[in-house]
């Protein structure tokens, strides 16, 4: 599908999302029940297809009987294949998993059926062009701030420059502990799929579409955006184990080791879980999770997801990592945390990026690649190579969006595929030895070094709009620090209370 009918697909599902939200329907669940219509139509075609045609789900539940119901029977019916997909295993069961139809108008939902879904092919001229119109209705339901849909949504640029540095390969194992909508996922496979593509042999293609590549999600909902995806993108099969686990990725040790980590975890601390970690303290809140292949106990949820992500990794595997700014700085667990990722890892680049780029507010974030090493006395990591993409840059959601190319003298600079002894230092992009970093106060790498021009120069002065907005970036980056610290203090004060818990 061209970019063209890629739009006029989305932007026909998009103005039909303006109509139901009249009727109470937010856009992540318009999204959600677009995605059980999209899979039972593309079930369908699959079925009536000329050559090796492949039933997916009984004539009872099929996309049929939805054309032949009209009225109250059609709003029955749908309610119907929900139940009744949703005791399936595989992707069909993490699709359909706890689902419920939000259309209560049957006049809405049969408009929706018929005029919608029914009179396009979704299976018949290759993956890419589903899966695109799919993506751009995703990205269009994060920039709707009232949907929530944004908190799973990594900005595309930013996705794709984390993707081209860490270069992705037909032969690596591909997963996502916070994968979302899988946004990252897909990434990788279609950087696979361009720079590979006509050298794959049959068993990488397999491979590739068969389990190299997976993702774990904690929200029913958006897991089932993530499968379905997934599956529009022609990875993994209707009928087959689902690709997107459905859980707290934080929840127990790696089944397995994989060569790269693609992943931005959800900001903020979790209140529902106790870790206890190998220094044998304990963070007590709701659920007890032992993880004695984590270095340090905290409840700070980011803080957690770098130790799992650092376990995840296999020997020489790698990892870019989305993270806030107090996995940075915060002392304690963050301290040890950090030491150890400079010792037993190789933590080689940091990218601070620039404020008004996430959907979410108040969100000051780093970019953190390391790869694991195998053990040994001497510290694996010699430089951190910093790269300050915030100082002096300015970004917001609409008038001035992060777009790739803004990005593109930081992957210049990051050397992909290239030894890292040839990187050269310039204005925003410093190198810090082990020794340096060590010997900072509590192993901070908060590291600045830019002064912001607006300090020196009136007429670098932003607008007074961009002034604002920063203002309102700011405070809400401190409540919700402030928030976290209240969590922890509430944690310690219950253990206290209570240390027979």
């Amino acid at each position: 599908m061209s970019t063209v009918d890629s739009r006029r697909l989305v932007q026909k599902l998009w103005n039909y999302c303006d109509v139901l939200r009249d009727d109470g329907v937010s856009t992540i669940d318009y999204v959600e029940q677009l995605t059980y219509l999209l899979f039972l139509k593309m079930a369908d075609e699959r079925a009536r297809r000329p050559m090796r045609p492949e039933k997916i789900v009984p004539d009872e539940l099929s996309w049929q009987t939805l054309l032949d119901a009209e009225g109250d029977a059609l709003e029955v019916q749908y309610r119907h294949i929900l139940t009744g997909l949703g005791k399936e295993g595989g992707t069909l069961g993490t699709i359909f998993r706890k689902a419920q139809n939000k259309i209560q108008d049957p006049a809405k939902l049969k408009r929706l059926i018929v005029d919608l879904i029914d009179k396009e092919s979704w299976s018949g001229t290759g993956v890419d062009v589903k899966g695109d119109a799919y993506e751009e209705l995703l990205a269009k339901g994060a920039e709707d701030a009232k949907s929530g849909a944004g908190q799973y949504f990594t900005p595309r640029a930013l996705t794709a420059a984390m993707v081209d540095c860490m270069l992705p390969t037909p032969d690596d194992t591909i997963t996502d502990p916070a994968c979302g909508t899988g946004g990252f996922l897909l990434a990788a496979y279609e950087h696979i799929q361009q720079h590979h593509g006509n050298a794959l042999t049959p068993d990488q293609r397999r491979r590739l579409a068969h389990g190299a590549i997976t993702g774990t999600e904690l929200v029913d909902g958006t897991a089932r955006l993530a499968a379905m995806n997934m599956l529009l993108h022609g990875i993994g099969t209707p009928d087959g184990p689902s690709l997107i686990t459905v859980g707290d990725a934080l929840g127990k040790e790696p089944a397995r080791r994989v060569s790269l980590v693609l992943a931005n975890p959800p900001f903020g601390r979790s209140s529902s879980i106790r870790v206890v970690g190998e220094d044998g303290r304990s963070s007590r809140e709701e659920r007890e999770i032992e993880r004695g292949d984590f270095w340090a106990t905290t409840a700070n949820k980011q803080l957690n997801f770098v130790q799992h992500i650092a376990s995840l990794l296999e020997i020489d595997g790698r990892a870019a990592v989305v993270l806030p700014d107090n996995v940075l700085f915060e002392g304690g667990a963050g301290e040890t945390i950090r030491r150890r990722l400079l010792k037993q890892y190789d933590l080689h680049t940091l990218l601070r990026l620039p404020t008004g780029i996430f959907y979410a507010g108040g969100v000051k974030a780093n970019v953190l690649f390391f790869e694991r090493k195998r053990a040994r006395e001497e510290p694996w990591t010699q430089k951190l190579w910093v790269y300050d993409f915030r100082t002096n840059q300015h970004f917001t959601l609409k008038q001035n969006a992060l777009r790739r190319e803004h990005l593109q003298d930081f992957v210049d600079c990051y050397l992909p595929g290239k030894d890292r002894a040839e990187r050269v230092e310039t204005e925003r992009f410093r190198a810090f030895s082990y020794d340096e970093l060590i010997a900072r106060d509590k192993v901070n790498l908060d590291i600045t070094w830019l002064r912001d021009a607006s300090l020196d120069d009136a007429d670098a002065l932003l607008a007074p709009a961009l002034v604002a907005q920063e203002i309102v970036e700011d405070l809400q980056a401190a409540l919700v620090e402030f928030a976290a610290i209240a969590d922890a203090l509430n944690a310690r004060r219950s253990t206290a209370a209570d240390p027979g818990r």
